[in-house]
This record gives C-alpha cells, sequence and structure tokens, in this order.
C-alpha cells in the first residue's frame, strides 16, 4: 500500500506538470485557430472537414500521463508552407495545364489526362498530405471540368484558406454551397472560414444551417460553439459544446473559453460545475487552483488541487 501511495503521489505531480504544460502549448506555436487548438486538445475535433488534427485526450491524462509528455516534447513543425500570392494562384486557374514537379505520384501523367473526379481524387490526396499548390492545381482543373462537382469547390476553398488567400477561399466555398446546398460539411467549412477572420454573426449562421443538416457532428457543433462564445453567448455555446462532447467536456470548452476571453469569474463556475460532475477531474482541478489564486480566493484552494487520493481513484478506475 506504502508503495502504491508513492507511486500515486508521483503521478500526480506529473500530472500537475503536464496540465500545466499542455495548457501553454495549447496556447502558442500551433498552426491554425487558438481556439480551436484548446478545444482540440480537449478531445473535441474542431475546423474543417478534411483536417487530420487529434486532440491530445488530456482528460485522459491520469491513465497515462507519459503519452502527454511524448506529444508535448514529440511536436515538430514538419509540413511548414511556402506562401502563396495571388498572382501564384491565377495559375491554377485555366484547366489541363499542371505542371509536373518531382513529388508528384508515379502515375500523374494518367491523372493529368483522366476525367474531373480523377483530378479530384488526386487533388484531394495532394491536400491530405500537405502539397497545396499541387492540391489547387488538380481541384481547380476538377471544378473547371465539373462546376457541378460540390466536393472540388469545397476542397479548394480548404486549400485557399490554408495558403491565407480568404477571399478565393469564400468564392470556392459559396460555389460548393451552390452546387449542394443541402451539403453540411461544405456549410461547416464555410462557417468555420468566416469564424476565423472575424466575421462570427455570419459563421454563427452557416453553422446553425449546417447543425440543422447533421445534428449529431461533434465537428460542426464544436466550431459552432466557438463561434458563439466570440459572440459572448457562452450559454449558448455551452449547449452546442455538450452535445459535441457530453456535459463535462461541455463545461470544460466553455470555461476554457472565459479564462481565454479574461471572464474569470464566469469560468470558475463552469469549471466548478465540471468538477462536481468529475471530482477527480486534473484539467478542472488546474484551472480552479490558478483561477482562485488569480481572483484572491484563498479560502476555495483546498478543494481544487488534485490529490493523492483522487489519483489513486482514477488509478483504480483503469
Amino acid at each position: 500500500m506504502r508503495t502504491r501511495t508513492i507511486i500515486a503521489v508521483f503521478i500526480a505531480f506529473v500530472i500537475t506538470i503536464a496540465v500545466s504544460a499542455v495548457w501553454s502549448a495549447s496556447t502558442i506555436e500551433r498552426d491554425g485557430d487558438t481556439d480551436a487548438n484548446v478545444i482540440e486538445d480537449s478531445g473535441g475535433p474542431t475546423g474543417t472537414a478534411t483536417e487530420s488534427k487529434k486532440g491530445n485526450k488530456v482528460v485522459h491524462a491520469l491513465a497515462a500521463p507519459f503519452k502527454v509528455f511524448g506529444k508535448l516534447f514529440g511536436h515538430k513543425d514538419k509540413n511548414k508552407l511556402a506562401r502563396m500570392t495571388e498572382k501564384d494562384a491565377d495559375k491554377f486557374e485555366s484547366v489541363g495545364v499542371t505542371r509536373l514537379s518531382e513529388d508528384r505520384f508515379a502515375d500523374q501523367t494518367k491523372v493529368i489526362s483522366g476525367s474531373a473526379l480523377d483530378h479530384l481524387a488526386a487533388g484531394r490526396d495532394y491536400l491530405n498530405n500537405g502539397q497545396l499548390n499541387e492540391a489547387i492545381g488538380e481541384l481547380s482543373t476538377a471544378a473547371s471540368m465539373d462546376p457541378r462537382l460540390a466536393e472540388a469547390h469545397s476542397l479548394l476553398a480548404i486549400a485557399f484558406d490554408k495558403k491565407g488567400l480568404h477571399d478565393r477561399a469564400k468564392e470556392s466555398y459559396e460555389k460548393a454551397i451552390k452546387a449542394e446546398p443541402e451539403d453540411a460539411q461544405a456549410l461547416n467549412n464555410l462557417g468555420f472560414s468566416l469564424y476565423q477572420n472575424g466575421n462570427y454573426r455570419a459563421a454563427v449562421d452557416r453553422l446553425k444551417r449546417a447543425v440543422k443538416l447533421a445534428p449529431k457532428d461533434e465537428r460542426i457543433l464544436n466550431n459552432l460553439g466557438l463561434a458563439l462564445c466570440r459572440l459572448g453567448k457562452f450559454d449558448d455555446a455551452y449547449k452546442y459544446f455538450a452535445r459535441a462532447g457530453g456535459e463535462l467536456n461541455g463545461r470544460i470548452n466553455t470555461a476554457t473559453m472565459l479564462e481565454r476571453l479574461g471572464r474569470d469569474d464566469e469560468a470558475i463556475k463552469f469549471y466548478e460545475a465540471a468538477r462536481r460532475i468529475d471530482p477527480n477531474n486534473a484539467i478542472a482541478a488546474h484551472r480552479l487552483t490558478d483561477l482562485y489564486q488569480r481572483t484572491g480566493r484563498t479560502a476555495q484552494l483546498s478543494g481544487a488541487p488534485i490529490t493523492v487520493e483522487a489519483t489513486e481513484t482514477a488509478i483504480a478506475r483503469q
């Protein structure tokens, strides 16, 4: 029993450090929208439908703290993207003119002379691999060959967004929706793009339309929660976060956004509600410790830290 207690104390210490580090790592030197990254770190998908990022699942850190450290210290920026200008983008608008490069697929010559669906498939693969210039070339060709191919417009818009060409992205998103008005993913992608560019009301409008079409899609629900937070509608945001990931994640995600926006008192209420659901939740405990100290609520500090008993209980549950 003594050995078990010593192990529990050590794990509690590791968890405290890990949660703190994850909190910091979630807000600096990360690609993409910072708020969306924070939500993804709690395990909730956000962003556009083709993104392959996965949350760090910090909620499960009690069971495997060293996995968290592996993600923290193993992160490298493997896919730095070259900036493409408007002039460069214009080169991709003509049909059938695609320049070969050394990193193209071995059968690229066959794809160039293929159908719109062939170009779409090639463009999707390039996009998933982070080869944005090549993706834009193939997807532009697919969209030009078949203007009714909604997926080509949608994926092309994502590629433009990743290149920072937001006006072109918006045009392509709108073409995708025009081609397929009930495409929930196209509406989601446009909504998230509008959110990233600070057009929160328009983002909420598109994302609510997407939710009606796909009411159980976690990514869309989380994106809508983010946009509503930026409009100050935190209670509404909580409802969508909770629909996406359950009541506990809903409380923590809403609290996280409140804290990031400087509304500490309201954040405390949501973190406290999260601890009532799960008294052993490491994220809520750690953030409450910081917030109680920051707001001068020293009398409440005794209930916030992660305890040995909580750690042992969490281990026993595994």
